[in-house]
């Protein structure tokens, strides 16, 4: 069974960056895509950035698209998004995800193994 645990998550003011790690614990094998996602309380978690195993496509929601950068270090086995230029409306509990569909990276609602969340805050 594959875990995943999140890193990095505080308190951050706008303008500023932030790195979020993701530690994946377990093998891969027969997942091709990693996600990011977050949610708001009272809101539906959403699609931050996603990213093909081994082709490094990469796919991003349009409110972050030019800010953050997902990518992997297969070496360390983690996944990180760096988030650029953070504004107050980036706060929210973020989530690492992995699904199996490789040129489906994009498809938000096929991520179906999650990690438990980190919190980022960020204030004007």
């Amino acid at each position: 069974n594959v875990h995943l645990t999140e890193f990095g998550g505080g308190s951050v003011q706008a303008g500023e960056s932030l790195r979020l790690s993701c530690v994946v614990y377990g093998s891969t094998y027969g997942y091709n895509c990693f996600g990011w996602f977050r949610r708001t309380p009272g809101n539906e978690r959403e699609g931050v950035a996603g990213l093909t195993k081994g082709d490094n496509d990469e796919y991003y929601a349009d409110f972050v698209k030019g800010r953050f950068i997902i990518s992997h270090d297969r070496s360390k086995n983690t996944i990180y998004l760096q988030m650029n230029r953070v504004k107050p409306e980036d706060s929210a509990t973020y989530y690492c995800a992995l699904q199996r569909q490789r040129a489906q990276c994009g498809n938000w609602a096929l991520y179906n193994t999650w990690g438990q969340g980190t919190q980022v805050t960020v204030s004007a």
